[in-house]
């Protein structure tokens, strides 16, 4: 009898109501080349994640740091992404996990299954400084196409045939522009020394002496008195 009572009274006792864990939404957004995905549990360790993803899928595990249970994230994605270059970032607050898109287009849904039979809307791109000529105030109603004409106007300085003192005054300036420091030096040098009647590149020589005024064949070099 007892024994019955026992039972009875085991039976009969109330035992605590464990609360289910509180579920976890994750959400999501996007750029015009990647998918984020967002998961809201703090303060996790960065070895406590695992993301694992393919083209068309991402596999989240995270082992939740006040329990001893695991929160999974199994998700078909709507569209296909660039699975190598999938990054995780871990923060107090989060868990971000960002998805590089294969196609510059609108995400409507991140899993396949909600995913609409309508075509995906393509992301307009920004145009590049490179892909855009400069272009200036002009009256012309024709666009002129500047970065030609610089390059034409280049190609008629250099095919510029010039004769006497210009000639022998660009082929100083080609010189001295293309030349090596040392050679920049001895013309320089020999130039200021001479009073223009001498011109040389060659330093090692130029450099152990002064240079000695050596006028044209003919004429006689005289100081100049004010």
């Amino acid at each position: 009898m007892a024994s019955n009572e026992q039972t009875q009274s085991e039976t009969n006792e109330v035992k605590p109501v464990v609360n289910p864990p509180k579920k976890i939404n994750h959400t999501w957004y996007q750029s015009e080349t990647c998918v984020y995905v967002v998961i809201p549990i703090r303060n996790v360790q960065r070895d406590q994640v695992h993301v694992e993803s393919t083209e068309n899928t991402l596999s989240v595990n995270i082992k939740l740091p006040s329990s001893n249970s695991e929160y999974n994230l199994e998700l078909d994605l709507a569209y296909h992404v660039n699975s190598s270059r999938t990054d995780t970032k871990v923060n107090t607050a989060n868990v971000e996990v960002r998805l590089y898109k294969v196609d510059a287009i609108q995400w409507a849904s991140l899993d396949s299954q909600h995913k609409p039979n309508a075509p995906p809307v393509i992301m307009n791109r920004a145009p590049t400084v490179q892909s855009v000529p400069p272009s200036y105030p002009s009256s012309s109603k024709k666009p002129t196409n500047w970065d030609k004409l610089e390059v034409e106007i280049k190609k008629e300085e250099k095919e510029e045939k010039l004769e006497g003192d210009a000639a022998l005054n660009q082929l100083f300036q080609q010189i001295y522009r293309d030349g090596s420091d040392e050679q920049r030096r001895a013309m320089n040098k020999s130039f200021m020394e001479s009073g223009g009647t001498v011109l040389s590149t060659n330093w090692d020589d130029i450099a152990k002496k002064k240079t000695e005024c050596k006028p044209p064949d003919g004429m006689e070099w005289k100081p100049y008195d004010n």
